[in-house]
């Protein structure tokens, strides 16, 4: 099965990736490990991004792309693959349909996380708290809640116009949660 996983920050995206991976046996590919692995591995792109990020820039859709397509070409994502991280905005989850269609692995289903934004709030004061993420201050919080309404919640639209969308309620236990995610897949 070959999934995007959606959802705001603190919705439990990363949490449920590596529960999914287990389950259905396909790799989860955050593309925050991505950019990490081929900055460290010095691959032309990681250089590339690592010359962004030191100059303070955003790294390119282009080259978040190209990471992703070079990702794509190993055989473990042949059986499938749940991709985290990506696609963040309206013009990103196009072009990513267009390189996984070119590459024939294309999207089969978009699973969105929905969690109320107080109870976001409230898991990460929680999680701030016990890991001293200062990333995590509600302040900065509320501010990335904001973007991803304004950018990211577009992309469950898009996905959703194409009949790939399942909405998932990612209120309950952390195994609750899974076993909706996995019955959203029938």
């Amino acid at each position: 099965m070959r999934i995007v996983l959606l959802g705001p920050p603190g919705s439990g995206k990363g949490t449920q990736a590596a529960l999914l991976k287990e389950r259905l046996g396909v790799p989860h590919i955050s593309t925050g490990e991505l950019l990490r692995a081929a900055v460290a591995a010095g691959t032309p792109l990681g250089q590339k991004a690592k010359a962004a990020m030191d100059a303070g820039e955003l790294v390119s859709d282009e080259l978040m792309l190209g990471l992703i397509e070079e990702r794509m070409g190993a055989d473990d994502v042949k059986a499938g693959y749940i991709l985290d991280g990506y696609p963040r905005n309206l013009a990103q989850a196009r072009a990513l349909d267009e390189v996984l269609e070119r590459i024939e692995l294309p999207v089969e289903k978009a699973l969105a996380l929905g969690v109320d934004e107080e109870q976001i709030v409230q898991r990460l004061a929680k999680r701030a708290a016990e890991e001293n993420r200062s990333d995590d201050t509600e302040e900065v919080v509320r501010n990335r809640l904001a973007v991803y309404r304004e950018q990211t919640a577009p992309v469950t639209g898009y996905y959703e116009s194409r009949n790939l969308l399942a909405d998932v309620d990612g209120l309950g236990s952390i195994e609750e949660i899974n076993q909706r995610l996995v019955d959203a897949l029938d």
